[in-house]
């Protein structure tokens, strides 16, 4: 099966995700706590189901925050899988802010290769072919229906050029801590303007690849599946997510699937 094939697949998955999110959105629900403390709602159950049912069919290896997880020793010798949030930002949804996000990614030898985020709520819908170079932003039709053009030259996304005078700054609507603030007062130092932009889940990343923020600093837990696809939209058009311990490239499907603090600009 070809990128443009998995694609094509990974769209239609978050789409139709989306639609079962939206029908739990609009009506009343409940939500648990798993044992981390993060909560736990029907929608991040039907959104999981609905695009494993997709992804089973390449036969790629899944790694979903609500699937069991397989052993590290069977993981590492995946050449490639798949990486799912079926439902990112569930506090932004228990909080009905429509901040919240479906990621899927493809991960080869540990980089994103491809990446689709979408916005149920707003039905804007971020996706990305790493190799081609190509991101693209759109809003799809009130049916949710599969974009007949994967990329319409006038959707595609490209790196924007930062100002000297200003910069703004990504902070998370749910996350924000001190060592963020620290961060954020030492660029005042070397910028006139310091402009906080809050975003809930991954659509931090899609600010900065759509140039509505230039950096994202993230100075908090987050797991492979929340960065993943927001990690492909900003590669494909030039952006770095850099590791803050390692200094290089943020790496997926590790031992231990929790990231390391980053920096995407």
């Amino acid at each position: 099966m070809n990128k443009t094939a998995n694609l094509k697949i990974s769209i239609q998955a978050a789409l139709d995700a989306g639609i079962e999110i939206m029908k739990v959105y609009l009506g009343d629900f409940d939500f648990d706590t798993k044992p981390d403390e993060s909560p736990l709602t029907k929608a991040d159950l039907v959104s999981n189901q609905v695009i494993n049912q997709y992804l089973v069919e390449t036969g790629i290896p899944i790694i979903s925050e609500e699937n069991k997880l397989d052993s590290f020793e069977l993981r590492q010798n995946w050449p490639v899988c798949w990486l799912v949030d079926p439902l990112d930002g569930t506090k932004e949804f228990i909080k009905r802010n429509g901040e919240f996000t479906v990621n899927i990614a493809l991960v080869e030898k540990g980089k994103p290769t491809l990446g689709v985020v979408f916005v149920p709520c707003t039905r804007e819908l971020y996706y990305a072919d790493v190799e081609a170079g190509i991101a693209v932003k759109r809003v799809i039709e009130e049916d949710f229906s599969m974009p007949d053009e994967l990329f319409p030259q006038s959707q595609i996304l490209s790196r924007k050029s930062p100002r000297f005078d200003l910069i703004r700054v990504v902070g998370s609507r749910s996350h924000m801590n001190d060592e963020t603030t620290r961060f954020i007062n030492e660029l005042k130092i070397s910028y006139d303007q310091v402009e906080v932009v809050s975003k809930g889940s991954s659509l931090k990343f899609c600010l900065v690849a759509e140039g509505l923020a230039d950096i994202y600093p993230r100075f908090g837990p987050t797991m492979e599946w929340d960065t993943a696809a927001g990690h492909a939209i900003c590669k494909a058009i030039g952006y770095k997510v850099i590791d803050n311990n390692t200094k290089e490239e943020l790496r997926y499907n590790k031992e231990n699937l929790l990231n390391h603090y980053f920096i995407v600009q």
